[in-house]
């Protein structure tokens, strides 16, 4: 079971990825995750990475080309994996094509107010990492992790004026491979501003039509 997820900043990939890795025991691969453990280790990578995702920007293919083939190749994807947050570009498109088998693409779309929402309410804590949303799961003391204690903070790709340069780019860089998935018949819409157990539905329901969930 080989999935990909495509959909804009915000639209709620990683949720979904995590629902569906739970339920059926394969890795959620976030690209996002990895390159931000490398910022915070603050290693040659993450230096080089963290301008780019300072400025709302992609980093370039060669960089996330090679941090994704080595992670397929670990032991824990032999079963299957899901993608978030690669492919970005049409040439990470046909590298992972060489990579591996691509069997369904879901395309989460949502309306951009509702991303903006989403993504400017956003905290996480320092400490742990734990996410919270101003409106949507505020913690129970205002600027306070409920696990750890730890502060919580506004990462810098989450305040608005970056979010309308991030949304920019993905439009201008990641739409094209909408019409690249459709033309190899994988791609799928899914309605991503509806509550998480319809989303999640609406993505197995398409697995079970395709004979990819038995």
């Amino acid at each position: 079971m080989n999935i990909v997820l495509l959909g804009p900043p915000g639209v709620g990939k990683g949720t979904y990825a995590g629902r569906l890795s739970e339920r059926y025991g394969i890795p959620h691969i976030s690209t996002g995750d990895i390159l931000r453990e490398e910022i915070k280790r603050d290693s040659e990578l993450g230096r080089k990475v963290k301008k780019y995702v300072e400025r709302g920007e992609l980093v370039p293919d060669s960089i996330i080309i090679e941090v994704i083939k080595e992670r397929l190749a670990a032991d824990d994807c032999r079963k299957g994996f899901i993608l978030d947050g690669f492919p970005r570009t049409l040439n990470q498109a046909r590298a992972l094509d060489n990579i591996v088998r691509v069997d369904v693409v879901f395309n989460f779309v949502a309306p951009k107010e509702v991303i903006i929402e989403r993504l400017s309410g956003r905290r996480i804590c320092r400490k742990c990492g734990a996410i919270y949303h101003i409106r949507y799961k505020p913690p129970k003391k205002p600027g306070v992790c409920d696990i750890c204690g730890g502060e919580l903070y506004q990462r810098e790709d989450d305040k608005p004026e970056v979010i309308e340069r991030r949304l920019e780019v993905y439009k201008e860089q990641t739409a094209p491979l909408i019409d690249y998935y459709s033309k190899k018949g994988l791609l799928v819409d899914i309605d991503a501003s509806k509550e998480v157990n319809e989303v999640i539905a609406q993505c197995e329901r398409i697995l079970r039509e395709r004979g990819i969930l038995k």
